[in-house]
């Protein structure tokens, strides 16, 4: 009867530890792509041959501490070798791993397999957020971390999707085969999304590759997964993967923003108009280490608010923002935003928390110098 509770209790263990029960409490996600599929499968597979093999070794090992122990008077064999049992626990190992190899070595060739992409996106990793270029499409845009500060400095009450929400997500159609192109200007970060089963290194200078086939239309959210710096864990990645025919949509949508952006350059800006949209750009790039109120965290980021030196030297400001401050935390802007955003931002700068210089700097000037 003992044994008979025994063995229920262990069946009611198993099942509880079923696939399913693993995936959604303690064990990597199934996710959506055929890829993030099969490494799943691959896991589990390795992980129950693992479990199996330590059941055999461990329960022999325990059974002879317990059925040979010195207190009932067993007493240990003398041989030296035995050359078949040498050969055996030599094989039954070898094709052990041979077994797993062989699976785990056609995942990984599918994984590698990048050609034939129906669309190219170019992925930079930027202290502290994400630049998407769709390649060919002349759409580009940056995302970044979308939890208000107050949530992050405790003033505010958490979100659902606290730091893991971006106010531009990377769109991507359902059923398409994406080749993502990684690479970083500054210092080396991770794409990571764990329902794409993608984890890719971001590295200055090169270029990796990796690429992805969403099955199900969805959001999935994902954060850099490499130490990068002060704000490394205010770096999410969020994916929106859409049906192909409101993709062409969307992507129709922002090349006509892209195409009115780039009108923008050559008409004047009022002050107004360029204080409202600078707003928007700092609160989004430049608050995280120059603060909100433009108090900075010297001096690594030293304050905007009330710096003479800069509001005094037009051309040194614009040159600090687009061009960056080599040893410095300061990095150039010129390939985060556009002529409009960079002059919006300076404008914004020079106008806000009691600086007062009244200028309104003119895209136009921007793009001038970005062009020289």
């Amino acid at each position: 009867m003992r044994k008979r509770h025994v063995w229920m209790t262990a069946g009611m263990l198993l099942a509880a530890l079923s696939s399913h029960t693993l995936a959604a409490e303690w064990n990597m996600p199934i996710g959506v792509t055929d890829v993030s599929r099969e490494i799943y499968s691959l896991h589990m597979t390795i992980f129950w041959i693992c479990v199996v093999i330590g059941v055999v070794v461990f329960g022999a090992m325990f059974y002879s501490l317990f059925r040979y122990r010195r207190s009932k008077g067993a007493e240990a064999a003398h041989f030296h070798e035995h050359t078949m049992v040498e050969v055996i626990w030599t094989a039954v190992p070898l094709l052990i791993l041979v077994g797993m190899a062989i699976p785990a070595t056609a995942t990984l060739k599918k994984m590698y397999d990048a050609s034939e992409a129906d669309l190219d996106v170019m992925i930079t990793g930027q202290q502290w957020r994400w630049h998407y270029s769709y390649l060919g499409e002349d759409v580009e845009f940056t995302s970044n971390l979308g939890t208000p500060r107050e949530q992050i400095t405790g003033d505010g009450e958490r979100s659902e999707h606290y730091l893991l929400e971006v106010d531009e997500p990377l769109v991507l159609p359902v059923g398409k085969k994406v080749r993502l192109l990684l690479t970083s200007d500054d210092v080396i970060h991770s794409w990571w999304v764990p329902d794409l089963a993608v984890k890719q290194d971001a590295v200055p200078s090169f270029v990796n590759e990796n690429w992805v086939r969403i099955n199900e239309p969805g959001i999935y959210r994902g954060q850099c997964a490499e130490l990068c710096g002060k704000d490394h864990a205010f770096m999410p990645v969020v994916v929106e993967a859409v049906e192909p025919e409101a993709f062409e949509a969307w992507l129709a949508e922002r090349k006509a923003a892209a195409e009115a952006e780039a009108s923008g350059v050559d008409r004047e800006w009022a002050l107004d108009e360029l204080m409202e949209r600078g707003e928007q750009v700092y609160g989004s790039i430049c608050a995280s280490c120059h603060q909100p109120d433009g108090s900075g965290l010297p001096p690594s980021f030293p304050a905007l608010a009330g710096n003479q030196a800069l509001m005094d030297d037009s051309a040194l400001h614009i040159d600090t923002v687009v061009n960056g401050v080599a040893g410095t935390a300061m990095p150039a802007f010129s390939t985060t935003l556009n002529p409009v955003e960079l002059a919006a931002v300076i404008t914004y700068e020079r106008n806000a928390w009691g600086n007062d210089t009244g200028e309104a700097i003119q895209p136009a000037d921007i793009a001038e110098m970005m062009a020289e």
